[in-house]
């Protein structure tokens, strides 16, 4: 056996980190249990996967029955979203996951190609409705091990406003550039334009979430309508996405939306994915028509959330490394 191998078949995470996480998955199901919402299971295997041009999936060959000499293509999901919104417009009512999902190109100090997803769906419920939810579970999963104080919400606007003073609805693209130099951010003369949304994004990361969530969680909503994904459109001036992120010690926890039902919209919007794919050089991904039939058919109103399981244990643990909370990351797969 080699050096490395001899080394590297131990877990990364200490047996007492490992037994805290069985421990906070147990009372996930049972906080999820005593308020009714009931646990469903959904394929990791699909022959559809996102669209967003920011996240990237594993694909596979299946070869068996019905697959055709060729072999068909099937993708790992990179969340249960799509699979989850089908039973909902199947008359699921409120339902929740735990599941393992992957994405390509994602590894570091607070990422992993293979993580843990707590998703939920609340039917009849807003965004607004499903954060005070989101403070309520986090703060009864890692309230006993870190004093949290009260929550806090801004909207995307007010996050900006105050942690790296600039307006984003107002900034121009040389006030993004001296808004960045300004905190540090280094880059070249000869780095290629950034468009506005994109000196947003490297502010957001590197200056704006570091900020949120000391010492209790805060919630970024009404994000501009250009980032709304699957969420809905509020008609303000300048128009919003009904969506969320929480944060909790300068690390994105969750991300939240206010559905939309809208079929049409959808369509419209994995198309625009898609064009923005093919600009970037990537591939197509196959449209997930059973998602857009099931929103013909009547996604009821709801609220839904992804909320990152192993940065939760991150904080209820003390620890900033994923691997310090995961058996076996992808480096001892």
């Amino acid at each position: 056996m080699s050096e490395t191998g001899a080394a590297d078949w131990r877990p990364s995470a200490s047996l007492e980190v490992l037994r805290l996480r069985a421990d906070l998955l147990a009372r996930i199901r049972d906080w999820f249990a005593e308020r009714g919402v009931w646990e469903v299971e959904t394929p990791a295997l699909s022959a559809a996967a996102t669209t967003d041009p920011q996240i990237h999936s594993f694909a596979t060959r299946y070869a068996g029955p019905g697959a055709g000499r060729a072999g068909r293509t099937l993708y790992l999901h990179t969340s249960p979203e799509f699979a989850m919104k089908r039973l909902l417009a199947a008359g699921s009512g409120s339902i929740y996951q735990v599941c393992k999902v992957f994405r390509a190109a994602e590894a570091g100090s607070r990422h992993n190609p293979e993580f843990t997803l707590v998703e939920w769906y609340r039917v009849g419920w807003d965004h607004l409705r499903l954060m005070e939810e989101v403070a309520a579970l986090v703060a009864a999963l890692v309230g006993p091990r870190c004093l949290l104080g009260p929550s806090e919400r801004l909207t995307y606007r007010e996050a900006f406003q105050r942690h790296a003073g600039i307006d984003p609805d107002q900034a121009t693209v040389p006030e993004w550039r001296a808004c960045a130099a300004r905190h540090g951010i280094q880059f070249s003369a000869a780095e290629p334009a950034r468009e506005a949304e994109s000196w947003a994004d490297l502010l957001l990361s590197q200056v704006v979430t570091p900020g949120l969530g000391q010492g209790r969680i805060s919630f970024v909503h009404d994000f501009p309508a250009a980032q709304a994904s699957l969420a809905r459109v509020r008609p303000d001036t300048p128009p919003v996405a009904e969506r969320f992120e929480a944060f909790l010690d300068g690390m994105e926890l969750a991300n939240g939306f206010h559905e939309l039902t809208d079929p049409v919209e959808q369509r419209r919007r994995f198309v625009r994915d898609q064009q923005h794919r093919a600009a970037a050089g990537d591939l197509a991904i196959p449209t997930d028509e059973r998602l857009l039939a099931a929103l013909e058919a009547g996604l009821p109103a709801c609220a839904g959330v992804a909320l990152g399981f192993d940065r939760l244990v991150m904080v209820a643990a003390g620890v900033r490394r994923i691997a310090a909370v995961l058996a076996f990351p992808v480096d001892r797969a």
